[in-house]
C-alpha cells in the first residue's frame, strides 16, 4: 500500500540524505554544474581563479558549504514527517500549535479467565484503578505520568504506554506488569457445585505480564484523522471514515500458584464430590503473539468543534509457546493452525476541540485469547479517560 511504500522509500532514501549528494556531476539550469561539493559557474571571473582551477576562461569555481551531520538528519526526518502528515484541509484542520499540555484522569480495568478442557473455569480481576496526572506533547510524541489513588499494592504494578501518531501511521508501545491484588470474580467447577462463597475472595497467587507493540496504517488518512480522535492534535471538519490495517507483536506471561488456588477453593467450597481439572494445574505460561489486523474507524462530526469517534479492529494472532531454545525457525517448523486465535481492539471517544482548547473522554479495550489442548485463557484490559488540555506555541507556517 502507499503508506508502506513511502515508509520503505524513507528507509532507502535516508542514508543518501544523511551522507549528502554523490560526487557525480549534475547540470543546473543549463549553466551551473555541481562536481561533488564544487559548483562550476559559466560566467567571467578573475584570471587567478581560472588558473587555480585549471578551467577555461569563461568558468568560475565556488565551494559549497557542507551541512552539519545533525542538520541532515533533522531535515530528512522533517520531510518524512510532513509526508505522513499530509491531509485534505477541507476535511481536516491541521494542528496550529507546536506543544500541548493536558491533565487526564484514567479508570483502568482488566480480567483474566482460565478454562480447562472439562469446562471448569475461574475468572480473576483486580480492583479497578483510578489514576490522575499531567501529560505533555510535542509534535508526534505524547508522554505523561499518573499517580494511582485506588491501588492497594501500588509498588507491585508497572505500566508504560507510548503512542506515536501521524495522519497515516500510528504506533502503540506498551509494557504492563500486574500486581498481586486480584480477586476471584466467578468460578465454575461443574454442575451441582456451589461456588458462590468464592466470589470476591482476594487471591494473590496470580501475576500477568505483557510487552509489545502495534503498528497500523490508515488508508484514507488525507480525509480521516486518527489523531483528531485520540491525540487531539488536529480537528475533523467533516464526517469521514477509513479502513485500518496493522501488524503487532506481544509477549504474554502468566504465573499461577496452583497450590494456593487449590487451598483457597477447598476452604470456601462446601464438601462435595469435585476435583480441580488437571488443565488448571500449571505454574507458568509464556507465549509470543504475532498478529495481522484489519478494521474500520469513523469520525462523526456532530457540530462544529464536537465529534464522536469509533474504531474497531479484529486481529488474527498466532500464539507460540516459548521455550529455552526457541527461535524463529522453530516457530515455522512447529506451525499449527490450532494456534491461530482472534483478538480485538476497540477505541471510542467524544471530543470537543477548538484547536487551542480541548476536552473529552475516550475508552480503549484490548481482548486476547490463547488456547491449548488442556486449557485456554482469555483476558481483556482497557481504560476510560477523561481529559482537559490546551495547545500553545503557535506555528509560524501552517
Amino acid at each position: 500500500m502507499k503508506g508502506f511504500v513511502l515508509l520503505l522509500l524513507a528507509v532507502v532514501i535516508m542514508p543518501l540524505v544523511v551522507l549528502g549528494q554523490t560526487p557525480t556531476d549534475t547540470l543546473v539550469d543549463g549553466r551551473h554544474l555541481w562536481a561533488g561539493d564544487t559548483l562550476i559557474l559559466s560566467r567571467d571571473t578573475t584570471t587567478a581563479v581560472r588558473e587555480a582551477a585549471d578551467l577555461p576562461g569563461d568558468t568560475a569555481v565556488v565551494k559549497r558549504k557542507k551541512k552539519p551531520f545533525y542538520k541532515k538528519i533533522g531535515h530528512a526526518l522533517h520531510l518524512i514527517i510532513d509526508e505522513f502528515n499530509a491531509i485534505d484541509s477541507s476535511y481536516v484542520e491541521p494542528q496550529k500549535y507546536k506543544f500541548t499540555a493536558m491533565v487526564q484522569g484514567t479508570y483502568s480495568f482488566e480480567s483474566y479467565q482460565l478454562t480447562a478442557k472439562s469446562g471448569q473455569s475461574i475468572r480473576f480481576a483486580p480492583k479497578a484503578q483510578v489514576r490522575v496526572g499531567p501529560y505533555f506533547g510535542w509534535k508526534l510524541i505524547f508522554l505523561g505520568y499518573t499517580i494511582g489513588f485506588s491501588q492497594i499494592h501500588i509498588d507491585s504494578k508497572k505500566q508504560i504506554d507510548l503512542s506515536l501518531y501521524t495522519s497515516a501511521i500510528g504506533i502503540d508501545i506498551f509494557y504492563r506488569r500486574t500486581g498481586h491484588d486480584y480477586n476471584i470474580r466467578s468460578v465454575d467447577l461443574g454442575e451441582g457445585v456451589d461456588t458462590r462463597q468464592l466470589n470476591g475472595i482476594s487471591f494473590d497467587g496470580l501475576k500477568v505480564g505483557m510487552t509489545g507493540f502495534n503498528i497500523y496504517y490508515i488508508t484514507n488518512h488525507r480525509k480521516f484523522s486518527y489523531p483528531a480522535a485520540f491525540s487531539q492534535s488536529t480537528c475533523q471538519l467533516r464526517s469521514c471514515g477509513s479502513p485500518i490495517f496493522g501488524i503487532g507483536y506481544t509477549v504474554h506471561t502468566m504465573d499461577l500458584d496452583y497450590d494456593k488456588l487449590q487451598s483457597v477453593v477447598a476452604s470456601h467450597v462446601p464438601e462435595t464430590d469435585y476435583q480441580l481439572d488437571e488443565g488448571l494445574k500449571f505454574s507458568k505460561v509464556k507465549y509470543k503473539d504475532f498478529s495481522i489486523s484489519g478494521g474500520y474507524a469513523y469520525n462523526y462530526v456532530i457540530t462544529k468543534n464536537i465529534m464522536v469517534a469509533a474504531s474497531l479492529s479484529l486481529a488474527v494472532g498466532y500464539k507460540h509457546a516459548t521455550g529455552d531454545r526457541e527461535n524463529f525457525k522453530s516457530i515455522l517448523r512447529d506451525f499449527s493452525f490450532s494456534n491461530l486465535n482472534l483478538d480485538l481492539v476497540g477505541r471510542f471517544g467524544l471530543i470537543w476541540n477548538t484547536s487551542k482548547w480541548y476536552a473529552g473522554s475516550s475508552a480503549i479495550i484490548h481482548s486476547y485469547n490463547y488456547k491449548k489442548s488442556q486449557f485456554s485463557t482469555s483476558n481483556y484490559f482497557g481504560c476510560v479517560n477523561i481529559y482537559f488540555g490546551v495547545n500553545f506555541g503557535k506555528k509560524r507556517h501552517l
